[in-house]
């Protein structure tokens, strides 16, 4: 398989529109018309895994972080992101990052902590806003399924667990084809009514564009009339943080060693110790302290990887807070790509990085 196809496949499970404005996720070197010899799966690009990509002759790095943010005006190897630049091209390798599509997307980078934590009833903390929009459109009755199983497959109507979710209304259209009209029903110059259903559904704002082209294929009238309406709903399944409940309470010792435990943190930072049990906790991998505020009231507990020194006294006494390492709180990431890549393209070779890619050392 091409290099592309593995790209789709990481697009499809999070779209590069979910990431947030700052970011730079995507293709950030290379050419993606090659086959793909291997992927190697990291959380950093560093010297050392490009040399990892050689090493193994694989010509596609996934990473969660961008290798490059920042605009440059001339690549001469004077940093580690122009070094690996300059690597990665002369070995015709080709570095894809996907980062806060895939911290907001559903089963993403805070679900797969959730999972390592062994939360329940897992939801988004802070839902994406005014990303959705409703379509309306009006179809003849005989030709409505077919239609709609259209706006379906092209993303219309997916709620939760839900798909292919519409409203439907019959009603009757009327028209009158003018001269130089081919029309599907009825007669040039004649006024015609048609028995027709009203469908409504439900889309991604970034799917527009896709749903129209289906729109316009499917549809059987020579100028079908359809209607979008931007929705101020909270988009529920995407976004940023989740929350989710322990099987049973833990103290907030017994909590915070599991913690250690299982990221392998060198050392958990934590706000003073109250005697709460803890039970619903509220996370963000990285640096999540924004959504601090979302989680009082809502968590006994609040982890991410980074947390700036005056948040630990503003909360306090509302919240157990646990910041564990911003490359510990997200390293289970390339278990991620891993499933999509190994799902989709079993024959293709995926091994995550051996090298330890954190800057930051414990004593």
């Amino acid at each position: 398989m091409k290099i592309k196809e593995v790209i789709g496949a990481l697009e499809r499970f999070a779209p590069l529109p979910l990431q947030d404005g700052f970011d730079n996720a995507g293709l950030q070197i290379g050419l993606t018309e090659a086959e793909a010899t291997g992927a190697l799966l990291c959380l950093d690009v560093t010297e050392a895994v490009v040399d990892e990509a050689v090493t193994l002759g694989y010509n596609l790095i996934v990473s969660h972080h961008p290798l490059i943010f920042k605009g440059y005006k001339s690549i001469t190897g004077r940093d580690y992101v122009e070094r690996c630049i300059l690597k990665a091209i002369r070995n015709d390798i080709a570095i894809y990052s996907a980062h806060t599509n895939l911290d907001n997307a559903p089963g993403g980078v805070n679900f797969k902590i959730a999972e390592k934590i062994g939360l329940e009833n897992i939801r988004i903390l802070e839902p994406k806003q005014e990303c959705l929009l409703k379509l309306v459109t009006f179809v003849p009755r005989a030709q409505a399924d077919e239609v709609r199983n259209v706006l379906a497959e092209a993303g219309c109507g997916c709620i939760g667990n839900y798909d292919s979710c519409s409203y439907n209304v019959e009603g009757e259209g009327m028209f009158r084809a003018l001269k130089g009209a081919s029309p599907f029903c009825g007669e040039v110059g004649e006024l015609h009514k048609e028995s027709e259903i009203r469908i409504e559904t439900i889309l991604p704002d970034f799917k527009k564009a896709t749903v129209v082209k289906a729109l316009l294929g499917a549809h059987p009238y020579e100028e079908p009339a359809f209607d979008f309406y931007p929705l101020k709903n909270d988009w529920a399944q995407v976004g940023a943080g989740v929350i989710g409940e322990l099987k049973k309470p833990e103290t907030e010792l017994e909590f915070l060693k599991n913690i250690k435990k299982t990221f392998e943190v060198g050392c958990v930072k934590h706000t003073r110790l109250s005697g709460r049990l803890i039970q619903t906790v509220a996370l963000c991998g990285g640096a999540g302290a924004f959504l601090l505020p979302r989680a009082v009231g809502k968590a006994d507990v609040f982890i991410t990887g980074e947390v700036k020194y005056h948040d630990y006294f503003n909360y306090e006494n509302d919240i157990l807070i646990a910041e564990i390492g911003h490359y510990e709180s997200e390293q289970y990431t390339k278990e991620i790509f891993y499933s999509i890549i190994r799902e989709m393209f079993p024959a293709l070779e995926v091994q995550m990085t051996r090298v330890n890619t954190n800057p930051i050392k414990y004593l």
